[in-house]
């Protein structure tokens, strides 16, 4: 049994993500953690892989794009406020923001973040810009 937790959403970063993001830690349990991710306007990530976590992304705001690939499959995916996707482990993805402003989505990371050693860089899709 955990205790119940509360937190409202930090208003400076906790943590830049290896991809280039901005992090914004929220809860977590022992199943699953939940972050706050930004990208500025018209930035690109770093192209990466996760180790062993699935993550589900729901995005709150803005507009850009993510490349996923994983086992021969390859797709681009138009990303706009209200629109989910999920990313399995072993999914090499990046993603970009369009200008204008910044893309913002929330992401649950299962099970918890393990840390720095979970992402590993891949070649990137787009030209990385962070």
């Amino acid at each position: 049994m955990t205790d119940f937790a509360t937190k409202m959403l930090p208003t400076a970063p906790d943590v830049l993500a290896p991809d280039g993001s901005e992090v914004r830690i929220l809860l977590a349990t022992g199943r699953g953690s939940m972050a706050h991710f930004s990208l500025a306007p018209g930035q690109v990530s770093r192209a990466i892989v996760h180790r062993t976590v699935d993550e589900i992304w729901f995005i709150l705001a803005g507009r850009g794009a993510m490349w996923r690939a994983r086992d021969g499959r390859t797709e681009v995916t138009e990303l706009s406020a209200g629109l989910s996707v999920t990313i399995p482990a072993g999914t090499e993805f990046q993603f970009r923001a369009e200008p204008g402003e910044p893309l913002q989505v929330v992401a649950i990371t299962m099970p918890p973040w393990p840390g720095e050693s979970e992402a590993v860089f891949v070649p990137d899709r787009w030209t990385a810009m962070v």
